[in-house]
């Protein structure tokens, strides 16, 4: 069908404009009656959405991203004005205008035109991939299914607010780490770069033996300083290689599984990891997925490829006729007590229950390792520092006490 561009007003008089698909004009009319909207003008149009081909290309690149947030937001909005009863086609127009984003406004307009032309919310969602992932279009779709849309974004809306929240404190934790590591390598560039060469002149005035720290110091100041452009250039391309490897099949899931063996933040991403899991399948089963559609969907979810693997492979034993129990066992990811829920949990019939005491003991166990994370890290930190300061100080300093000697010998 053609699309057919059209300007109207709100009952409130505002301007509304946009891309309608529809048979001829008066199928656009109605459309735009249909969800309070006066159409004005009403003209054929090539362009099948609005606002993005005459933008310009710095409007284009300067443009805000969708985030997280707003799609949460979102969820709650949506779900307080199905609650309500208004129509979600007057809703979603009412969450248009009011968007501070306007990149998510152009999304929610494209939602009410795919509306418009017939297609469900989740297919039309599913046209944002960058907005709406797997799991969110997943559910939604099942919210469609069994006519509880509104509880549906309400528990998407509790579930992101996890996600975020659980991300949040991760990046938090390893924020003041970070700092000191690239603290630390800036100082061993600027003692290599600038310091050492100033002492290595002094020392030449010395006319005496060095001693072997010094000697190791100079040696690799001057090494540094000559082959800099080696150094960065080596490092360029160790970083390009890393990130194409790791976009591969294969690359990805060795990295993400190294990921989980690194000695203190291979258990924080690894218990994040499940607690997400946890609290997403458990999600699923409560809005009545089957389980393996609903393995299926987390598993898509996960941003671990690795774990993505496992879950699969649970999935897969599931449609065999495993129970979740004896599938669960052979992933290797869950401890013995997790075991004993999910069994207690298959047994009874209330596995949703159990999959959220298990992410929120997850969820309590990556809390403490993040509050203990800096304490763990710190005396590595503290050892390594101290080596390097030792290096320094018997390096530049050692020539110097031994020239103070000779002096008061003579």
């Amino acid at each position: 069908m053609p699309f057919f561009a059209y300007k109207g007003r709100n009952a409130r008089g505002e301007l509304m404009q946009g891309v309608l698909e529809g048979a001829d004009s008066g199928a656009v009319a109605d459309q735009l009656f249909g969800t309070g909207v006066t159409p004005i003008e009403i003209s054929l149009t090539t362009r099948k959405s609005a606002g993005g081909a005459d933008d310009s290309l710095w409007q284009r690149l300067t443009r805000k991203r969708v985030t997280s947030l707003d799609v949460q937001l979102f969820s709650r909005q949506i779900y307080t004005l199905l609650k309500s009863g208004v129509p979600i086609m007057r809703g979603l127009a009412g969450l248009q205008e009011s968007a501070t984003n306007k990149s998510f406004a152009r999304v929610l307009q494209d939602l009410r035109e795919s509306l418009d032309a017939g297609r469900e919310l989740s297919a039309a969602m599913r046209r944002h991939p960058e907005c709406f992932n797997a799991f969110y279009l997943a559910m939604v779709r099942v919210g469609e299914m069994t006519g509880r849309l509104e509880e549906v974004f309400l528990r998407l809306f509790d579930h992101i607010e996890f996600d975020r929240d659980m991300r949040a404190r991760v990046k938090t934790a390893l924020r003041y780490p970070s700092f000191v590591i690239i603290a630390m390598i800036v100082a061993m560039a600027v003692v290599n770069i600038w310091v050492i060469p100033q002492f290595q002149n002094m020392f030449k005035t010395l006319h005496a033996e060095l001693p072997f720290m010094t000697r190791m110091l100079i040696g690799t100041s001057e090494f540094t300083k000559s082959q800099w452009p080696w150094f960065a250039t080596l490092a360029l391309a160790a970083f390009v290689g890393f990130r194409k490897w790791t976009a591969t099949v294969n690359g990805r899931l060795r990295w993400d599984r190294t990921k989980l063996r690194l000695p203190i933040a291979g258990k924080i991403v690894h218990k994040a990891t499940m607690a997400r899991f946890a609290r997403s399948f458990a999600l699923s089963i409560r809005s009545g997925v089957p389980i393996v559609q609903a393995l299926s969907v987390v598993a898509q979810t996960s941003d671990n490829a690795y774990l993505s693997m496992r879950i699969e492979q649970m999935r897969e034993g599931v449609e065999r006729g495993e129970s979740i129990l004896r599938t669960a066992t052979n992933a290797d990811v869950f401890t013995p007590v997790v075991l004993q829920m999910i069994g207690v949990g298959e047994e009874s019939g209330s596995l949703d229950d159990l999959m959220d005491e298990i992410a929120m003991m997850y969820e309590r166990e990556v809390d403490y390792e993040l509050k203990t994370l800096s304490s763990q890290i710190e005396p590595i930190l503290i050892v390594f520092l101290g080596v390097m300061v030792l290096v320094l100080a018997l390096g530049i300093f050692l020539p110097i006490w031994d020239v103070g000697a000779a002096a008061l010998r003579h």
